[in-house]
């Protein structure tokens, strides 16, 4: 499993602001997938030598009372979930008697704490954290979220003991969860009460998994195997992520860990949704970590049948506009407790790992680039042409396509859509994302002003010479 880590601390100590630089999450979400919203309250650490997952805490003040006491709950089940906590302080302010509570509350559910002073740019980093020592957790770092100052190797350290275990399950053979290779994994994933369990019934046929109408029955993920056509699946049934608006209840908002890492695990993701619900933010901020970490998907919607056809026109609407970074993935329409539009399922699954894991010929992906360029010319950027002259694959599932050229940095993101979709159709790329990217060359002009021969240099030296007289 991923190691995760929890921010916890009271109100504008910079966790959201940690959380933003340890998982990059503006440029990968906002930037690479227009349309695409998120709660930003989770995410895959992108800083240090392994991967692992992130969870933002919301601020702890001490006296929580309604809302706030559901979410010092949450805090505290974050902290039961995660392998490592945070603990944020205002090396700023100083030291507050909130600090000293939210420690308290640390120290009795998390596993292993790290004291951290933010906002210290400027400061000298002994002076800054020696208030803190008080608190009793040894050697206490001083940070600047907003500027990055020692972010990188506080992080170094956090992982550190991380780093072997993690190495030796990427390199079993075995996998983390699929202890079969010729299995293939697929994990299911969504709210409470979309259908999960009771679809990999449907498609085992057998009643293996409990199913209720009511949102939570799962707890922990299942694993279920199944052989079908002499091909070799697992399913994994993960608990549903709560929704956010239901804040009267007890909310378990960081069963969202499960999933994620369930996605991580899986070859294939089967993202369910509750047609009846329609399009949630929840919804969209699980597809979106999907695309995130380039997992081959399928998109299902259940309950179907309970649509009116004025309501279905609708809901394709919702999805083609509130979900375009999705139009590379199949989208079915079942009814997981009737069998309808099931069939197909699981060879869905099958072409979207087919094109995740394709092998992508240099010479065939060469000659599309060309035929793409010829078509559509990239624009000019500072009076000159961008050039783009060869293709090659850098990786499998997803696929990854490396572009080499000339001022590639400068290259629009549509034109850069527009490249992707032209690889996806000529490569049957369909049911994966695909991810390019771009290398600029040195130039091979550059510094030819300076080998001149002797005789041309002197001839420029007199040239020099002249124009400065007149």
């Amino acid at each position: 499993m991923l190691p995760v880590i929890a921010l916890i601390g009271r109100p504008n100590v910079g966790k959201s602001t940690l959380f933003n630089r340890l998982t990059k999450s503006r440029d990968a979400l906002v930037a690479d997938y227009p349309g695409l919203t998120r709660d930003r309250q989770y995410g895959y650490g992108k800083m240090g030598a392994i991967p692992y997952l992130v969870v933002d805490t919301g601020g702890i003040t001490g006296g929580e009372e309604g809302i706030h006491e559901l979410m010092a709950q949450q805090s505290k089940q974050a902290l039961q979930e995660a392998d490592v906590a945070i603990i944020m302080v205002d090396g700023r302010a100083g030291l507050t008697s909130v600090d000293e509570y939210i420690v308290q509350l640390t120290r009795e559910n998390a596993k292993k704490i790290w004291l951290v002073a933010n906002k210290t740019e400027g400061l000298d980093a002994d002076i800054s954290t020696s208030e803190f020592h008080g608190l009793g957790i040894p050697d206490p770092i001083a940070i600047s979220a907003a500027h990055g100052d020692r972010v990188s190797a506080l992080m170094d350290e956090i992982l550190a003991p991380f780093e072997n275990d993690l190495v030796e399950v990427e390199n079993d053979n075995e996998g983390l969860i699929n202890t079969d290779n010729d299995a293939l994994n697929i994990a299911f994933i969504g709210r409470p009460n979309v259908g999960k369990s009771t679809l990999i019934n449907r498609l085992i046929g057998e009643d293996r998994l409990v199913v209720y109408d009511q949102p939570g029955t799962t707890r922990d993920s299942v694993s279920v195997p199944l052989e079908r056509d002499e091909k070799k699946y697992l399913f994994v049934d993960t608990a549903g992520v709560r929704r956010k608006g239901k804040v009267k209840e007890v909310i378990e908002k960081f069963s969202i860990i499960k999933s994620l890492q369930a996605i991580e695990q899986s070859n294939v993701v089967f993202a369910m949704m509750d047609a009846k619900e329609g399009i949630t933010e929840q919804d969209i901020s699980l597809m979106g970590l999907i695309v995130q970490r380039g997992r081959a998907l399928v998109v299902i919607i259940n309950k179907w049948d309970g649509l009116t056809n004025e309501q279905k026109k609708y809901l394709r609407g919702q999805l083609e506009r509130r979900l375009p970074f999705l139009d590379f993935a199949e989208q079915h329409t079942i009814s997981a407790l009737h069998g309808t539009g099931v069939g197909d399922l699981l060879a869905a699954s099958q072409r979207a790992y087919l094109a995740a894991t394709r092998d992508l010929p240099t010479n065939n992906l060469t000659k599309e680039l060309e035929e793409a360029l010829i078509e559509h010319a990239p624009p000019l950027a500072g009076g000159r042409r961008i050039r783009l002259r060869y293709a090659h694959q850098g990786g499998r599932n997803p696929p990854t396509i490396v572009i080499h050229g000339n001022q590639t940095e400068r290259l629009p993101l549509t034109y850069k859509r527009y490249l992707t979709k032209r690889f996806r159709k000529k490569f049957r790329l369909k049911g994966t994302p695909v991810r390019l990217v771009f290398k600029t060359g040195d130039n091979p002009y550059k510094g030819r002003r300076n080998k001149l021969t002797p005789r041309q240099d002197r001839k420029r030296k007199r040239l020099m010479s002249f124009v400065k007289k007149k």
